[in-house]
């Protein structure tokens, strides 16, 4: 947890930026990450001069090599440590002539020598900080933040992002963290699975599985295997916007994952071959505002589904990601529930028939305010190729702990851990539930019988309070009895005023 002190800094930064002319909140946050960068680097070689001088060996890897670069300043002015302390004017120069060229191309390394996830993504990275004065104060207030930990360090950077969602502008990279975290859970990842979100964003999936293996997986990052696992190959991260891979990467590194595969690809349009089957998990809430041009969407993909809608072809994209027993959670809009479009019925019809569709959480309309009203809902399947739908377990969540406005005011209460708790008894008490209930399960063949409709309320019965009525005559008595109670009333009052 960051302190209020820590965010009132993180806000000085912000406001910093924004009082010197930088307005967007993603050049904000990718400006910041330079520097956060440049700061971890320097904490890198600082640990392997440590342990040089205790083992009395040369030091392995090192970022800041010896000598001068090729305008003939030394690499050590480089460091952190030490341009931190130059005057306003010169670590401008340094800055923007030396370090940030050797950043983008520079020899960026991790401790083990290979070039981090992140150091690949900054060789289109453009400095736009604009004065030397705003480059000093953000240094300096970057340097008073202490960021030894890495619960503080990851809470930093996601209270940063949460910043996007705030300024609703580009909202639609952030996923609700409580939506994400419900997800995670209700997946299970666990060590050695191969976890992937094609539409990465910030990473926010990616980051919470990790955080969720190392709660439930003690020996995680004491176990070789499991360790190298971990940091190299356990998470992997699509996207084409390359600001979001820099942010992505970063977010990732600030919360102890050195090394994760997030790499620039236009998941849509890119063929899939040295991809397919490769994934345990998939955990995303895609792009779904939009069509494509036939001619820009990949061939393997239209092979499942024939259809420009966005949101069905990432369905198909998955499917195409997952290995063979390999499980999805994923958000989609409310229409690929109930669209009536034949590419609508057949990519239904190919989760229930073809593979294992586990449940279905509706979501209100309002979580993802205030930049988008949309409904959604999140859908869990198990990828198969030989189907093996049973029942499909359904959850309409009525609060999920915000309110639905655009202010998301916190409430008392959620139906989110109802929602965990009932998903894990989806195969034993949930069986007994009425269609009244909030949760409940609906037979395949039925779901079939209705034309693969996926949409809660097709399926759940409301239940309406039964009130009798009085037969006329008694009404009427009453009434007439009514009457004559008033017409001795009246005349009582009458009679006390005479």
């Amino acid at each position: 947890m960051i302190t209020g002190e820590i965010k009132s800094q993180v806000d000085k930064v912000w406001n910093a930026f924004w009082t010197g002319g930088i307005s967007n909140p993603l050049e904000v946050i990718e400006q910041i990450t330079y520097l956060l960068f440049l700061k971890r680097l320097d904490e890198n070689q600082t640990r392997a001069e440590n342990k040089a001088n205790r083992t009395s060996k040369p030091i392995e890897n090192a970022v800041f090599p010896t000598g001068l670069d090729e305008k003939g300043r030394s690499y050590q002015d480089f460091r952190w440590s030490k341009f931190k302390n130059f005057s306003r004017d010169e670590m401008y120069t340094v800055f923007a002539e030396h370090i940030f060229p050797f950043l983008r191309t520079g020899l960026v390394q991790l401790a083990n020598g290979e070039e981090s996830s992140y150091a690949q993504h900054m060789k289109d990275a453009r400095f736009t900080i604009p004065t030397p004065g705003l480059l000093e104060k953000v240094v300096d207030i970057i340097d008073e933040i202490p960021m030894d930990e890495r619960d503080t360090k990851g809470d930093l950077y996601e209270y940063m992002l949460g910043k996007i969602a705030a300024a609703g502008t580009n909202g639609q990279f952030r996923t609700p963290r409580h939506i994400i975290d419900l997800m995670v859970k209700m997946t299970v990842p666990r060590p050695m699975e191969a976890i992937c979100d094609p539409a990465v964003g910030t990473a926010g999936f990616l980051v919470q599985a990790g955080e969720y293996l190392r709660k439930q997986n003690p020996s995680l990052l004491t176990a070789p295997d499991l360790s190298k696992f971990f940091h190299h190959n356990q998470f992997h991260g699509y996207d084409f916007d390359s600001t979001m891979l820099r942010i992505g990467s970063m977010n990732m590194l600030l919360h102890g994952i050195e090394n994760p595969d997030i790499t620039y690809r236009d998941s849509l349009a890119d063929l899939h071959g040295s991809e397919e089957e490769k994934y345990d998990l998939i955990l995303a809430n895609p792009p779904f505002a939009g069509s494509l041009d036939y001619d820009n969407v990949a061939k393997d993909l239209l092979s499942l589904v024939k259809t420009k809608k966005t949101e069905l072809l990432f369905l198909a994209l998955f499917l195409r990601l997952l290995k063979p027993g390999g499980r999805a959670a994923v958000i989609v809009p409310d229409g690929v529930m109930f669209g009536s479009s034949t590419a609508h019925k057949a990519m239904r019809k190919m989760l229930v028939e073809d593979h294992k569709l586990d449940g279905v959480v509706k979501l209100p309309s309002g979580v993802f305010k205030p930049y988008a009203g949309v409904s959604t809902a999140i859908l869990f399947f198990t990828k198969t190729n030989s189907g093996g739908t049973d029942n499909v377990w359904f959850y309409e969540v009525t609060s999920d702990g915000f309110s639905l406005d655009d202010k998301r005011t916190p409430l008392p209460t959620s139906d989110l851990d109802d929602v965990l708790a009932r998903w894990q008894q989806r195969t034993t008490t949930e069986i007994d539930r009425v269609r009244t209930d909030q949760s409940f399960l609906v037979p395949k063949a039925e779901i079939a019988d209705k034309g693969y409709d996926l949409s809660l309320n097709r399926y759940k019965k409301i239940e309406y309070e039964t009130i009798n009525h009085k037969e006329p005559a008694e009404i009427i008595n009453d009434l007439e009895a009514l009457e004559a109670g008033i017409a001795i009333a009246l005349a009582d009052l009458k009679e006390l005023m005479s």
